[in-house]
């Protein structure tokens, strides 16, 4: 229980009726969540509004309403608070209702089109390995020290953000490390929260389906930065054309890294190779697990952020030499038959571009590299034709198959990519709609040595169909198909 008062600190508000004194039980704003006692908060969001529901929000208990316009019909004993954004009141309210829980620790936030998830989770395995008690808040999971819960949105909503930041002061973490997406920011679901530092991995084609334009997209991961406080540090991928754009308007101290450009923080790959990559970072070589030109960035965005935030470098090196690959993310195995089997969450066309020229790059040229690539159905429709190009360009052999499909029909998904392919690409490629046998084809036409890579949905333990998500699983599932042909 808690003063409405207490909750509303920091808020915007345009208009009050009623007392702010009244003691409130919860904040929500899932209208079928309401108990008695509770503030409920109408956001407009994509997919419904929750100024629709504040009758029934009422009916079932609540005491406060917070919404952007005062209904027509006002009731008696209810305060209503009308404020200027839903989403930012939102997130300041969860911020004072759990007790302001950034303070009481380290939060560090990693932004960008491709790398949050590797370099947020390899940060977390790092600080860990250091003897730290950590935080994590990504895609794959959510983690509270040791232990793990599930996630279901790059950046949860602010309510559940605060929650289980709460839920780490109370078991004494130090540092916690956050993706912060596109739709996140822009819903101002971090709005409210202490950041001791952003990371900037790179920006490329994605969400066009929910920022209008490209500029949209990059105003909106520089709004982060922009709000990080003057103590705070930004770290930036400068090879990336964006990357010096994050720091335009922001207070916090700016550091740099890159491969090919000077830099606070830079490397140079000494050796390539499916087993993991020899690094020159800064004046010192260091050999890690993880795999390609992309994770040679991943790897300096750890670096840096580690050594901002206290740890000494040669514990450093050591202790990125021990990290072992996210879920997901450039997973791979050799069956028996030696066929390289790779899963990976690249479902953008910069990061399938980027997987496949890391293979092309390590590979003798003798083998076949096998492409299963979907793209996801009622989501940005302009990446399709692109990943289709990217697919057949860099690969001997293309599957192109279902993602999650979702409430479009897969076929015509498979359409909108085979626009991109090039003419002289096309005896490369066939349409395999079901996503198990496409899987199956590929395994099924890899000889020894060949590679198979598996693309865009990596982690994902799920397939979404008109509404359901059933389970599916890459990386069991080419691991059961392998080892099926080598008996």
């Amino acid at each position: 229980m808690m003063v409405l008062k207490d909750i509303l600190y920091k808020v915007t508000i345009n208009a009050v009726v009623g007392s702010t004194g009244i003691t409130v039980g919860k904040i929500e704003f899932d209208s079928r969540q309401i108990q008695t006692n509770d503030v409920f908060v109408a956001i407009s969001g994509v997919v419904t509004d929750g100024h629709k529901y504040i009758e029934k929000a009422i009916k079932d208990g609540a005491t406060a309403i917070v919404c952007e316009s005062l209904p027509e019909q006002l009731h008696d004993g209810i305060t209503y608070i009308e404020v200027a954004s839903s989403n930012e009141a939102l997130a300041y309210m969860a911020n004072n209702f759990y007790g302001q829980p950034s303070e009481n620790l380290k939060l560090i936030g990693v932004t960008g089109t491709n790398g949050k998830t590797t370099v947020s989770s390899l940060l977390y395995q790092l600080f860990k390995k250091a003897g730290y008690k950590v935080g994590l808040l990504s895609t794959v999971k959510i983690m509270v020290d040791n232990t793990s819960y599930k996630a279901t949105h790059t950046t949860p909503d602010s309510l559940t953000i605060n929650k289980y930041l709460k839920m780490m002061n109370a078991e004494g973490v130090e540092f916690c490390f956050m993706e912060v997406s596109s739709h996140g920011i822009h819903q101002s679901r971090t709005a409210g929260l202490r950041f001791e530092g952003g990371v900037f991995t790179n920006l490329s084609h994605d969400h066009l389906d929910y920022h209008d334009t490209f500029a949209e997209y990059r105003d909106v991961k520089k709004k982060f930065f922009d709000q990080l406080p003057k103590e705070a540090f930004a770290l930036s991928n400068i090879d990336d054309k964006n990357g010096l754009v994050m720091f335009q308007n922001t207070q916090a101290k700016k550091y740099t890294y890159a491969l090919k450009n000077y830099a606070d923080y830079r490397a140079q790959i000494l050796e390539s190779e499916f087993s993991g990559l020899l690094l020159k970072v800064n004046d010192s070589e260091l050999w890690t697990r993880l795999i390609g030109s992309f994770n040679a960035y991943n790897i300096l965005a750890i670096y840096g952020a580690a050594e901002l935030l206290g740890l000494e470098k040669d514990e450093i090196l050591r202790l990125i030499s021990e990290l072992e690959n996210v879920a997901g993310r450039f997973q791979y195995f050799i069956s028996g038959k030696q066929v390289t089997a790779i899963v990976d969450y690249a479902h953008t066309p910069d990061a399938l571009k980027n997987v496949l020229e890391t293979i092309n790059d390590i590979r003798t040229k003798n083998e076949e590299l096998i492409t299963v690539v979907g793209c996801g159905g009622n989501r940005d429709k302009t990446k399709r034709p692109k990943m289709a190009h990217i697919a057949s360009a860099l690969s001997t052999k293309v599957i192109f198959t279902s993602d999650n499909p979702r409430n479009e029909v897969p076929e015509t998904i498979i359409e909108d990519m085979e626009k991109g392919v090039e003419p002289q690409n096309f005896k490369k490629t066939l349409a395999v709609t079901d996503r198990r046998q496409a899987i199956k084809t590929a395994c099924q036409m890899a000889g020894p040595k060949d590679i198979i890579l598996i693309a865009g949905k990596g982690h994902e333990n799920y397939q979404e169909i008109k509404g359901e998500r059933f389970d599916f699983d890459d990386y069991k599932i080419v691991q059961e198909y392998l080892k099926q042909l080598q008996e």
